[in-house]
């Protein structure tokens, strides 16, 4: 933690606990905090220059999404994965994009038509560039997307609380692949993002939410690859 910086200047308390929040956040689920890393609140609030009551408030924050594991009189250290935790999150996340689907499917009209093509259209063009961090915060509009076309704005933060737990896990998927297996990777999510749309534009509810179901079980395979060959990342 020695080159940690903080990413802007903090100002009032309530900012510097937002700031050390999502600063720490990032680095978590980017995986530049590996899981099982020790993190000392007196050396966080030292580099940010703050006191040490925001950056614990932010460590608090940061242990209620499951990212930081808080044991008093020991060292607070970034979590290791949870199988039961990750299987949960997957199952909540599963149920609330299925649903969307069926929605979405009876409710969309030319106008959501047109914004999602748009999408595919430039998920096609970050694939020809080989951008997988441009394709990724499409696929994230994609899906926020959905929920929007379905008129059901209010689950994205579910979605988005329960994604987030599988987050690391994906980077880490990312970080053992090399570069054609990447890209094999978004040529798949984006065939199942043009079949999810096919029977949604098809007014099928069913065959939308089948497709979705098979779009978000792609990480089975690479969960229990990574349980095998990380396992020392993961707790249960």
């Amino acid at each position: 933690m020695d080159d940690m910086r903080p990413p802007i200047e903090l100002g009032n308390r309530r900012t510097s606990v937002q700031s050390i929040f999502e600063f720490l956040r990032d680095e978590i689920v980017n995986l530049r905090l590996l899981p099982g890393t020790k993190i000392s609140e007196a050396e966080v609030a030292r580099q940010f220059g703050v006191s040490r009551q925001p950056v614990r408030d932010a460590f608090t924050r940061l242990e209620n999404i499951d990212l930081l594991l808080i044991r008093p009189q020991k060292a607070t250290e970034v979590r290791l994965f949870s199988t039961e935790d990750i299987t949960r999150a997957r199952f909540i996340r599963s149920a609330l994009e299925v649903e969307v689907l069926r929605r979405a499917a009876k409710m969309w009209d030319e106008k959501d038509k047109a914004r999602l093509d748009a999408i595919i259209k430039q998920q096609e063009a970050a694939i020809e560039a080989k951008n997988s961090r441009k394709f990724n915060k499409l696929d994230h509009e994609f899906h926020e997307t959905l929920c929007r076309v379905g008129r059901a704005e209010f689950v994205i933060s579910a979605i988005e609380e329960n994604k987030s737990k599988v987050a690391r896990l994906c980077r880490l998927s990312l970080a053992t692949d090399d570069e054609s297996q990447e890209l094999q990777r978004l040529r798949d999510v984006l065939r199942d993002h043009k079949e999810i749309l096919e029977r949604l534009y098809a007014r099928d509810p069913e065959g939308a939410a089948a497709v979705g179901k098979r779009h978000l079980s792609r990480l089975d395979d690479t969960i229990k690859a990574l349980r095998e060959s990380h396992s020392h990342f993961f707790e249960d």
